[in-house]
């Protein structure tokens, strides 16, 4: 079975003064990358922040025009390694169904 990985973006930090003429520009990010996979499940998640706009960017996005998938852009770019955290996420979910280490019960104890 192949792992399920989710993004998501938890939150948004915004400005709450014009920056070269921009309102409501977005200085952070919280990001989460979920993964399941049978019946194990984890999650790893950070922070990002961005570079204000410069003045007349044809590129800034107003925040009520954002998108989840335009922001979680934005955080790969922002230096969060998609594929190594995907990886990371995946090993991890390998490790928790495919123990390198368990504890057996004892030996002198028996279930009858």
């Amino acid at each position: 079975m192949t792992a399920t990985l989710i993004w998501s973006i938890d939150w948004l930090q915004t400005s709450t003064q014009e920056i070269e003429g921009y309102e409501e520009v977005v200085l952070q990010a919280g990001w989460r990358l979920n993964g399941e996979e049978d019946t194990a499940t984890t999650s790893y998640y950070g922070s990002v922040s961005f570079l204000p706009p410069q003045p007349n960017d044809p590129n800034f996005i107003p925040y009520n025009e954002l998108t989840q998938v335009q922001v979680l852009e934005w955080v790969w770019k922002s230096g969060v390694d998609k594929d190594a955290t995907e990886a990371a996420v995946t090993q991890r979910l390998n490790e928790t169904l495919n123990p390198a280490e368990v504890q057996l019960p004892l030996p002198w104890i028996k279930n009858d």
